[in-house]
């Protein structure tokens, strides 16, 4: 297969993938994005990021390392419950309750509520893109 055949078959298989874009500003420029967006000022494009940090460290804190296992580990074995996820991340069910209700609020996983009291933690994205000015906007 070509250089060109498979660069357009790349392409094709990143179009077909459930991107969730993530942008890093500060609370004053997403404040002041939030009132244009009001006011019909600014139309987000649909490749602006959907999910806002106001640093690339507490983004860092989000997606560690040991959360990114954690987000592998509900995409692959796609866990019944919480208490199953936990018994599969070794993680406590206290502490995991936390964590995915955090990543949740950010929309990385989605938490659906089951028979009973049942919480069934999903990862509905196949990737996440970071999109980071090099240089801040004066707000």
């Amino acid at each position: 297969m070509g250089r060109d055949a498979l660069t357009k078959r790349n392409a094709e298989r990143r179009k077909a993938e459930k991107v969730l874009r993530i942008g890093i500003a500060s609370r004053a420029e997403m404040r002041a994005r939030t009132l244009a967006i009001a006011r019909g000022t600014l139309k987000p494009a649909p490749s602006d990021p959907k999910v806002w940090f106001s640093s690339l460290e507490s983004l860092a804190q989000v997606l560690s390392s040991k959360n990114q296992l954690l987000l592998e580990t509900i995409r692959k074995a796609r866990p019944g419950s919480l208490k199953e996820l936990a018994e599969l991340s070794g993680r406590a069910e206290g502490n995991l309750s936390r964590t995915l209700r955090t990543m949740a609020r950010y929309g990385l996983v989605r938490l659906d509520k089951a028979d009973g009291r049942r919480i069934v933690p999903e990862v509905p994205w196949d990737r996440v893109a970071l999109d980071m000015a090099l240089e801040r906007n004066a707000a």
